[in-house]
Formats: C-alpha cells, structure tokens, sequence
C-alpha cells in the first residue's frame, strides 16, 4: 500500500476494475494526479473474473469441438478428454500476462496505487484503513458481484455463482443453469463443448432475452441442434441437496437432477456499507444514480461502470472512465450512446449486436417507418467453410439509417467493429452497399444485406 496519504490529488478512485483504471489511465495521460485504491486486484471482475477467463474456456472448449468434429474436415484427430488442470494453466497464463501488464501501465503513468478496502468518509475523502486520500474529484468504480436469489444459499460446491465455476478442477457430468442471459449461455456452450449435459432454466420466454427476438431464436436453435436443453418461461422454485449432486425443482413441477447448479441471474452493484449515501450520494436499488456525464448530484463526486444503471460491459466502463476523466480535464466529451455499444455474448453460436431491437425500433418509431432485412449465413461463402448457421439482421428506418444490426454465427463477434461503425456514423444502405467487402469472409454478410435492403440483393433474395 502507498504510504503518503497526506496528499490531495486531483482524482481518488475507488475500484480498480474496468471503469476506475481506464479513468486512472486516460486521467494520468492528461497530467492529473491520480490515487487509485483497490481492495482486490487491479483489472477487477473483467480480468480476474469475467471477461478474459470465459473467453480463455470458451477457446478451450472450440478446440475441443474442432477435435471432436475434425472428420468433417477431413481430418483423422481424437479427443481424449478434458484435462481442467491444463485448460487452468492456459486460461490462468492469459490472465496473468494481461495482469502483469496492467500493473505495469500503471507504475508507468506515476498513477498512486492503494492495495485496500476504502470507504467514501466524505464527498471529497476515501479512507482505507487509518488512512485518508483526499481528492478534487473522487470517482466511485466499486463495480459488481455475483447476485443469488432470495432464499437462495451458495455454497460454492454444488450450488455456485460464476467465479466458482471458473476455478472447477472438474467437468460436471450434468449442470442445470439458473439464468439464460449472456453469463448462463457462455457457461452453457463451454460445459457441453467439455462433454457435460446441461439444462438452463430462464423465466423469460427467450434466452438471451435482452437481445433482438430473431437472435434469441437462431440461438435456441443452435442450441437445441447441440444438445443443450433449457427451460423458457419457467421459475426456480428450489433446490435440494442429493447424494449425487442436486435436484433442481420448478415452479411448473419439473423437476432435473444434476451434478451442480450454476446461478446466473445476473450481477449487482457494490455499493453497501461504502459510505455512499451518507456522504450524500443516491442510490436506488444499490445502484448509483448518475447524470450523462457521469456526475452524481454531489459536486466533485463520480461513479462509473457496473456500480451504475447501464450496461454491464468490460468496454462500457471503460468508456465511461474515459469520459469521466476528460471531463475532469475540461475536454468536454459527448456523452456515450447507449444504444450504440456493442454487444457479445461468445457462446457458439456467438450473438452480436449494436443498436435498437425490431421491436424497439417500431415501438420509437411506429411499424410504418421500420425496414428490416435478414441475410441468411447459409448463403455465405465463410461460414459455409466454417459450417456455421446464423444470420445478419438489419433494421432500418424507412429512407433513413440503419439502426440497428444483430447477428448469429461463429465468430461474428468480429463483425461488430464495422456494425458500430453504420450504427454510430448513421450510415444509410446504399452508403455501406457501395462498399467492397473482401471474399471470402464472413463481413460479406454484412455488404450483403445492406445490398438487399437497398433494394439490389445479390446472392440474397429480394
């Protein structure tokens, strides 16, 4: 822990996840001085927790499925099995590069790291421990843990929360997953890829149910094709231990016995017994409430990333750390486009998408003023080489932008740079139909549906 508590610093950030160290970073880059304080490990959730170490097991696991399904290719290889340990070994090794690199940035931009708890003891103090670091601005990224159910005990055994599954030595044999957001399908894809046989249970009528209804259901089908069941429209009504594992009751009756359950309803923010509210900060339903700019109603204070009511992505607090920084350094930055962040959950088939839902868009907009175009994957040359099924849904408004684009597919993640960017820069059909895509890649998905919702489809029908 750094021992000069003494000085005042143009920003103290409390959390050093996604959002507080890319304030630290960009603030640090504008010449202001910088206390950041983190009870765990810089990075946060995302590095140790989420981002990083999924996508580590999600690679893990399309390796596993390329092995088992090489003949397709023509290809003699044989998948001798799952071995945890050395799938934790690389995804521990990805980790810990990235880790050793950030703490590297960090000393690097003379930025004063705190290893500790802090509470917010004023608007304009933290306190960890006996000490106190007092800032012109303070900024609070206290991030988000895993949330439970009411009633609803963990105990990191045979009921768990992500962060206990990232650290299993095991493959389940059988896992029913509560929740079918993007958390419970990744989790899905990566235990069915190892060999186990999973069940999600989701009381929405869709998985991934924050996601365009088309997308939802390209998913479902996937996943049926895999082999993973799930339940829609259905409650948890509870869970009781077993000799061989759990059994996992329904509120319709059903009832699925398994080696574990996986609770994946999603995350809560940090912010109890932190000294928030008391210093004047509000907070609603433990989130707290912030202006565009990321400014809560006390002068000087901030809060950003999964601690506030937007979405819960890695690159969403990054941005708003960003934001919060050069509007402390007086740059005067837009606001950040909701609508227009990118979206991915990496499961396979992976769904990507930036922009409003069809449904959205007709209910802003009216059902008159909305054009929607689906370019089927099948008629792409890539992804038949892939032997991927998905699809590339545009919705636009009638003689205006695109405002919408929504995606299924393996590796359509990496579509979506060039999807943000016809969102964001509301470009019109005909702009990205004059557009050359190069062939054969799966961005021709893209140009191909621009081209049919222009009106002029080439290997799409009209």
């Amino acid at each position: 822990m750094a021992d000069n508590a003494d000085t005042t610093y143009d920003l103290v950030i409390l959390g050093g996840g996604s959002g507080g160290y890319a304030c630290a970073l960009r603030a640090a880059e504008l010449g202001l001085s910088v206390a950041l304080i983190e009870k765990d490990k810089v990075g946060g959730t995302c590095l140790h927790y989420g981002c990083i170490p999924t996508k580590a097991l999600l690679h893990a696991a399309e390796v596993a499925d390329s092995a088992r399904e090489s003949e397709q290719f023509g290809i003699k290889a044989t998948l001798d099995g799952i071995d945890m340990k050395g799938v934790n070994s690389y995804k521990d090794q990805v980790t810990g590069r990235l880790y050793k690199g950030l703490q590297g940035l960090i000393k690097s931009r003379g930025i004063t790291y705190v290893e500790g708890e802090g509470r917010l003891s004023s608007p304009t103090t933290v306190s960890v421990g006996d000490a106190t670091y007092t800032g012109r601005n303070v900024v609070l990224a206290t991030g988000s843990y895993a949330r439970s159910l009411p009633g609803l005990e963990i105990d990191g055994g045979r009921v768990m929360t992500s962060d206990h599954a990232l650290r299993l030595d095991y493959v389940p044999r059988s896992a029913v997953i509560l929740g079918g957001g993007v958390i419970g399908v990744e989790f899905a894809s990566v235990w069915k890829s190892f060999g186990a046989e999973v069940t999600i249970v989701e009381a929405l009528p869709h998985l991934v149910p924050l996601e365009d209804e088309a997308n939802s259901k390209l998913l479902e089908r996937a996943f049926r094709k895999r082999g993973i069941a799930f339940e829609l429209g259905s409650r948890f009504s509870g869970v009781e231990h077993t000799a061989a594992g759990v059994r996992v009751s329904l509120e319709n009756g059903k009832t699925f016995d398994a080696d574990l359950l996986l609770v994946a309803v999603g995350r809560g923010p940090v912010s109890a017994g932190l000294g928030f509210e008391e210093a004047g900060v509000v907070v609603d339903r433990g989130f707290v409430q912030v202006d565009e700019f990321c400014r809560t109603g006390v002068p000087g204070v901030y809060a950003v990333g999964d601690l506030i009511p937007t979405l819960q992505l890695a690159h969403v607090g990054f941005q708003e750390g960003i934001l919060v920084a050069e509007h402390i350094g007086g740059l005067s930055p837009h606001p950040i486009d909701y609508d227009g962040v990118p979206r991915i959950a990496y499961c396979e088939p992976e769904v990507a998408s930036v922009g409003i839902t069809e449904a959205q868009a007709k209910e802003r907009y009216g059902d008159d003023k909305v054009k929607v175009v689906t370019y089927d994957l099948g008629g792409n040359g890539k992804s038949q080489i892939l032997k991927t099924a998905g699809a590339v849904k545009l919705v636009a408004l009638a003689d205006g932008p695109v405002v919408g684009v929504h995606m299924v597919g393996a590796r359509v993640g990496e579509l979506l740079a060039e999807a943000q960017l016809i969102y964001n820069w509301e470009a019109y059909a005909d702009d990205v139909a004059a557009l050359i895509h190069p062939h054969p890649t799966q961005s021709e998905a893209i140009g191909e549906a621009h081209l049919a919702l222009a009106g002029k489809p080439l290997h799409a029908h009209g």
